[in-house]
């Protein structure tokens, strides 16, 4: 069974950083795809990264390009998301993803509870 399980979130100011943290579970670390949801109050689910391990490529969304960063420790099972220059707009609930079954960002389709993350003005 799939488990992941985020944390590291918090309240941080502006222009902080913070890094969350991801142990995953229950797949294989050989060829994979991982990444970060996130969800804010009354607002659409947006796709934040993604790390897929068959071509070493990570993917983000135009609005964390350049501040976020994803990464995995492959022997710890663990997945990383380095958030920097943190804004008021990356508040949010931050879901850790997995494709379990495959190595492709667009199936992510096995979700971590989340972790939240304020930022202040």
């Amino acid at each position: 069974e799939v488990h992941l399980v985020e944390f590291g979130g918090g309240l941080v100011q502006t222009g902080k950083s913070l890094k969350l943290s991801c142990q995953a579970s229950g797949f294989s670390f050989d060829s994979y795809a991982v990444g970060w949801f996130r969800q804010a109050p009354g607002k659409e689910r947006q796709g934040v990264a993604c790390f897929s391990s068959p071509d070493g490529r990570s993917y983000y969304a135009d609005s964390v390009k350049g501040r976020f960063t994803v990464s995995t420790d492959n022997a710890k099972k663990m997945v990383f998301l380095q958030m920097n220059n943190l804004k008021p707009e990356d508040t949010a609930v931050y879901h850790c993803a997995a494709d379990a079954n495959g190595s492709s960002c667009l199936n992510l389709d096995n979700w971590g509870q989340g972790t939240q993350v304020t930022v202040s003005y």
